[in-house]
């Protein structure tokens, strides 16, 4: 493997150290889908790259190409060592246990590990790092870091949740940290009150132990420094991108018209505002025919949510012409896609980066997107869609509408769109991007 000009530094390449916190095998989850296409495409580029999963064990599309740390902060332990001082100082081979990856995934699929209801104690104590209560998991992580064979040149942290972290791995290694930033307002604002405040707190003093923030949109970078009250050059941009192999458009037109989702199936995603829209297209004589795919899956936490769409849709009569689609992994995602003739998941509050929206473009399925958070900018760049009021099942059910009725105009952006994710959206073009900025954070520290 070669890499670029620009990729190296001082003449060789670097060692990079991505820490990830897993999801889980439950949901269509951005964060993790873009840390592991970023770094399969640094490895093509020569680079050493680990990850470094936190809390559950990777989905196995997450680990296929990048080496794989063991698991740290293994979910079970964190959360008995905030409940208990015992387990806070039980030995290794007993922790070991706890970190078994079958049973957390057995405990994850039965305990919604990864909502802010109820967690806020546990985010504030993760964010202290050091001072809080999983110091026994930090201090793991740094001797493991710091091995021989293991120490690298540059971490990276995968959303700011992990800002606690920073502080002992610059002061123990030496080594720079970067923190990439997508969406953590939406958890941080989603806990309760006092602790949402106390966590907000906690991260805008710790952003002093981070060298450099990297948002994955102008709005969210935005959004951030007012936030957190950095200056403007601490933060930089890099959009999020996709590899593009698999992405095929397909040559004919559904069957039936038919409209899709694609992300966890929530209510903060929209899911229940795309539902009343598609009630709303039903009732067009002209549309009577079409039909609704929803992809991304679900955590224990959305049951109730997905028993009552199920509910809304039965009432209805049109259940028939619905689909839950369960398999997330890549393959079957580009599958769905294929079947769609517009995508839409009209996201409640204004959200950084719209992975899905990428990926449907570059299979040739136009989008409609609420009119806030990062999807003017996406659509301004791709050309690929249209906007919307947000939070307004009429105005959304009109936009699709007008894709639905004239196919020939939604294949026109539908192309569009995937000209552009092809041009400036590629993975490579995103790897090549983080890789710079991180050899200017290394240079700058040596």
């Amino acid at each position: 493997m070669h890499s670029a000009p620009g990729d190296k530094i001082g003449g060789k390449l670097m060692r990079i150290v991505q820490i990830t916190p897993s999801a889980g095998e439950d949901f269509y989850c951005e964060n993790c889908l873009r840390d592991a296409a970023v770094a399969t495409a640094m490895l093509e580029l020569g680079h050493d790259v680990l990850i470094m999963p936190l809390y559950l064990p990777l989905h196995g599309e997450e680990g296929d190409s990048a080496g794989v740390s063991p698991i740290f902060f293994g979910g079970i332990n964190v959360y008995l060592q905030q409940k208990s001082a015992f387990f806070r100082r039980t030995p290794r081979w007993l922790d070991r246990l706890f970190d078994s990856p079958r049973l957390l995934r057995w405990v994850s699929r039965r305990a919604g590990m990864t909502g802010a209801k109820d967690l806020g104690d546990m985010t504030v104590s993760m964010l202290r790092g050091e001072q809080g209560r999983q110091t026994k998991e930090l201090d793991r992580l740094i001797e493991w870091l710091g091995a021989q064979d293991n120490r690298p040149d540059i971490v990276c942290l995968s959303n700011v949740l992990l800002i606690g972290l920073a502080r002992r791995i610059r002061q123990k290694l030496n080594v720079p940290v970067v923190c990439l930033l997508q969406d953590e307002d939406g958890f941080l604002d989603g806990l309760p009150s006092q602790y949402s405040r106390q966590a907000w707190q906690v991260v805008a003093e710790r952003a002093a132990d981070v060298n450099t923030f990297i948002a994955v949109s102008k709005y969210y970078a935005d959004a951030m420094r007012q936030r957190l009250g950095l200056d403007s050059e601490r933060v930089c941009v890099s959009y999020a991108g996709i590899s593009l192999d698999g992405y095929e458009r397909s040559q004919a037109e559904p069957e039936a018209p038919t409209v899709g989702y694609l992300s966890r199936m929530c209510p903060d995603r929209g899911l229940d505002t795309l539902i009343e829209a598609f009630i709303r297209l039903k009732e067009n004589q002209r549309l009577k025919h079409v039909r609704l795919r929803i992809g991304g899956g679900s955590t224990p936490d959305d049951k109730a949510f997905l028993d009552k769409i199920r509910g809304q849709l039965r009432s209805r009569s049109v259940m028939d012409d619905v689909e839950f689609v369960p398999d997330l992994g890549r393959d079957a995602r580009q599958a769905l896609l294929r079947t769609l003739s517009v995508l839409s998941v009209p996201e409640k509050q204004p959200v950084a980066c719209g992975l899905y929206v990428l990926e449907a473009l570059a299979a040739g399925v136009p989008v409609v997107q609420p009119s806030h958070g990062v999807f003017p900018e996406l659509l301004e760049i791709t050309g690929g869609g249209l906007l919307c009021e947000p939070n307004n099942a009429g105005a959304l059910a009109a936009a699709i509408e007008s894709l639905l009725l004239d196919p020939d105009y939604a294949r026109k952006l539908g192309e569009r769109g995937r000209r552009a994710v092809s041009e400036k959206f590629h993975i490579n073009q995103t790897a090549r991007n983080l890789l710079r900025i991180y050899e200017q954070v290394v240079r700058h520290n040596l």
